[in-house]
């Protein structure tokens, strides 16, 4: 079961997601469900159908977890390949 304090040790793929902090700031705002996920990316597909790739090292993300509680998480701390996230040792929150 996905939970906030666990997170990084689950597949984000079919999470719903919104950026709420970019560098980029014309990706602030944009919300979608993330159907792939590689070492320095995530793809969400949009409400409109359309995807669109957004590199995690310049973004903050707001998950939704299937119970419906909110996770914003800092995209650098996602930047590895998704297999290999399970394996890092992260701090407790």
């Amino acid at each position: 079961m996905i939970t906030p304090h666990n997170i990084f040790r689950h597949e984000l793929i079919g999470l719903n997601v919104e950026i709420v902090e970019s560098s980029h700031q014309e990706l602030v705002g944009i919300k979608g469900k993330v159907i792939d996920e590689t070492r320095n990316t995530l793809c969400l597909e949009k409400a409109d159908g359309k995807e669109i790739v957004i590199a995690k090292n310049t973004s903050v993300f707001q998950f939704q977890i299937p119970e419906g509680s909110v996770v914003e998480i800092e995209g650098k701390v996602l930047v590895s390949r998704p297999e290999d996230r399970i394996k890092k040792k992260f701090k407790k929150i």
